[in-house]
């Protein structure tokens, strides 16, 4: 069982960045290896449990009909997943992003740290991976 460790930079709905990090969270727990996962800048955003489902009017959709995803939905999964699987995911935000953006309110499980625990996954870690905005 390795340990790996990502870091995510993007915020929520800007690029494909985002889900392609939540798959690549999923392989590596999926396979059984522990996954460190380090949010800086916007990414502090994935987990806000502020997060709301809307309709899309331009389409006709309604609230139940967009059904619309939330990324802290896939954080709270994936979160879920790990436990399933029994291993060890680590969803930290740098606390200074989080201040800096107002996203305090975290889904259960997100922890805040500084890029001092980045360091230290990385560190850790059999392997890091930074996916880095464009």
């Amino acid at each position: 069982m390795a340990t790996i460790t990502i870091g995510i930079m993007d915020p929520p709905y800007e690029s494909a960045n985002t889900p392609t990090a939540f798959r690549l969270v999923e392989a590596a727990i999926r396979k059984g290896h522990n996954v460190n996962v380090f949010c800086y800048e916007g990414a502090t955003a994935l987990g806000y449990a502020g997060q709301k489902q809307h309709p899309n009017a331009v389409h006709g959709a309604s609230l139940e009909e967009e059904d619309h995803p939330n990324p802290k939905e896939w954080v709270k999964s994936l979160l879920a997943f790990a436990a399933e699987k029994k291993v060890k995911l680590v969803w930290c935000n740098c606390g200074l992003c989080v201040d800096e953006r107002g996203v305090e309110n975290q889904v259960e499980g997100v922890c805040r740290g500084s890029p001092v625990d980045a360091w230290k996954y990385s560190e850790g870690s059999d392997g890091v991976l930074l996916i880095g905005t464009e």
